[in-house]
């Protein structure tokens, strides 16, 4: 039988293999935590369904609604087309980089979604999003 030598003083090994292992899981764990609390709005909208409908996963998302008697609602609170530009602006100046998802009833009128849409462009908007629903998910 082989007994150990106490008098060796050996250096314990770090194994960073492992370590790296747990720190990728717990990256996947939190990215994908995220994208559930990641809520763009609360308003009930009847979205129009697409095929290549995809869910938002960008931290920073600003959702301006149109409903289907043609009222908004800019991160869930009602407001006029007339503050539109002046909100918008407010949220560019706090992140130039934010990102806009435009949520049209399926009812309301074209007219009106498409205002609202060159509203967002001309207030600088670089980054809009139109929300769908996925086809046959509801």
């Amino acid at each position: 039988m082989k007994r150990r030598d106490f008098r060796k003083n050996e250096q314990p090994l770090v194994m960073i293999i492992p370590m790296i292992d747990i720190m990728l899981f717990l990256l996947v764990f939190f990215m994908l935590s995220t994208i559930y609390m990641v809520q763009t709005n609360n308003f009930n909208v009847n979205l129009p369904q697409s095929e290549g409908a995809k869910q938002e996963t960008k931290p920073n998302v600003i959702s301006v609604t149109v409903s289907e008697n043609g009222e908004l609602h800019f991160d869930d609170k009602p407001i006029f087309k007339k503050q539109l530009p002046e909100l918008v602006n407010q949220k560019l100046t706090e992140d130039s980089d934010a990102n806009f998802v435009l949520m049209g009833d399926k009812s309301a009128r074209y007219e009106t979604v498409v205002e609202v849409l060159d509203i967002l462009k001309k207030s600088g908007v670089r980054n809009i999003s139109i929300a769908t629903e996925l086809k046959g998910s509801s």
